[in-house]
């Protein structure tokens, strides 16, 4: 396995340290075990040699550090941190360098983590990093889908607001007790040669907030103030 694999499979840049490698693996771990709804075996052995072959000792800090008797230049590559939306479709976004000069980068739509991308004399290395709401996980995204329990437990039609627009999505009930929908093909554009991804949504119970009976009352006995 190349290192350039190994940082798209476990989602991180050339410039991750022990700890941030440990957190990423941890997490592709976690969705990638077979005794997980979801899980697989192959993808689960990947994100190990991933690990193993990225943390292997002072692995990291040759990456990161330059030899201490060697001047980096001012200008060189340097990490593009861009969200999911801005991978899944591209845009423009504003950049400022090490030198103080502010860059407006045409971001093409379908970059990966570990992708370069070269604006003037700079070439960026992409870090795709989640922005709370959707994550990335090589050619895939990963959103969080709040539903009725009802919905998870009996199954059923949703219309469901995605990055690509809203689409509408049959729950089984096998669906609802994994906890998990792939929609084949949704995922980020095929770039090169990476492949058309898919999108991954994790389902989970919405938490409905209930008044409680004092909370009741002193309503009503607002309303009939009021009144």
């Amino acid at each position: 396995m190349q290192r350039k694999r190994a940082r798209e499979i476990l989602g991180v840049s050339s410039f991750a340290n022990s700890a941030q490698l440990r957190l990423a693996f941890r997490e592709a771990a976690k969705q990638a075990h077979p005794d997980r709804p979801g899980g697989d075996a192959e993808r689960f052995r990947e994100a190990v040699e991933a690990f193993h072959l990225l943390n292997q000792q002072g692995a990291v800090d040759r990456i990161i550090q330059p030899p201490a008797t060697v001047a980096r230049p001012a200008r060189t590559d340097a990490v593009l941190p861009i969200t999911p939306l801005l991978a899944l479709n591209g845009g423009v976004l504003l950049q400022e360098t090490a030198d103080g000069r502010r860059l407006k980068i045409v971001v093409p739509e379908g970059l990966r983590t570990g992708d370069t991308l070269r604006v003037g004399d700079i070439e960026f290395e992409i870090a795709v990093r989640s922005d709370g709401e959707m994550l990335v996980r090589g050619d895939d995204l990963w959103l969080t889908v709040p539903l009725d329990p009802h919905l998870l437990t009996q199954g059923g039609r949703v219309a469901l607001d995605t990055p690509l627009g809203r689409r509408v999505v049959w729950i089984t009930r096998k669906a609802g007790e994994r906890g998990l929908v792939r929609l084949v093909g949704q995922g980020l554009p095929a770039r090169g040669k990476h492949r058309q991804g898919h999108m991954f949504l994790r389902l989970a119970a919405q938490v409905r907030t209930t008044d409680s009976a004092a909370r009741t009352l002193r309503r009503r006995f607002a309303a009939a103030w009021a009144a």
